[in-house]
């Protein structure tokens, strides 16, 4: 693996770990000219993925932007970047195991609200305000009464 700082063509696997409920593959490396560390990570090579938008369009998956949804969603909240992360690998997982090639971005929408739901209620509300992008303060509420409906 090329080092990133130097460019030196060789480097050494310091330390290896699977990241991502085993989807992936965690290594530390160090340029044996430089001396320094950095990060690789290997994954399997997956069948691209089409999300189908609501207008239409059609754009390759990008699991990037499910995890800088649920990083707003949580911010201020008790949780971990690398617990949203797992969050992220799993919703990807749960996406990918359809075995369908394209997905509409509404099934993506439900898959991570459905997780936000059994996780935290505040982080539901957030990522709801804006997925389901409410019109006025009642849809809001409405959305609000449907969840402390179901708690009981």
């Amino acid at each position: 693996m090329k080092c990133p700082f130097c460019g030196c063509e060789d480097s050494r696997v310091i330390d290896s770990r699977s990241v991502e409920e085993g989807a992936s593959i965690r290594r530390r490396r160090e340029c044996p000219r430089c001396g320094r560390r950095f990060t690789t990570y290997e994954k399997y090579e997956q069948i691209p993925l089409l999300v189908i938008k609501r207008d239409g369009r059609r754009e390759m998956f990008d699991s990037k932007k499910i995890l800088a949804g649920l990083l707003r969603a949580f911010e201020k909240r008790p949780f971990t970047y690398e617990q949203i992360q797992s969050l992220t690998a799993q919703i990807e997982n749960e996406i990918r195991a359809s075995g369908e090639n394209e997905v509409k971005s509404t099934k993506i929408g439900e898959v991570v609200m459905a997780h936000l739901e059994k996780i935290d209620q505040i982080a539901y509300v957030r990522f709801a305000s804006v997925y389901r992008q409410f019109a006025d303060v009642n849809s809001f509420m409405q959305e609000i009464q449907n969840m402390l409906d179901k708690g009981k």
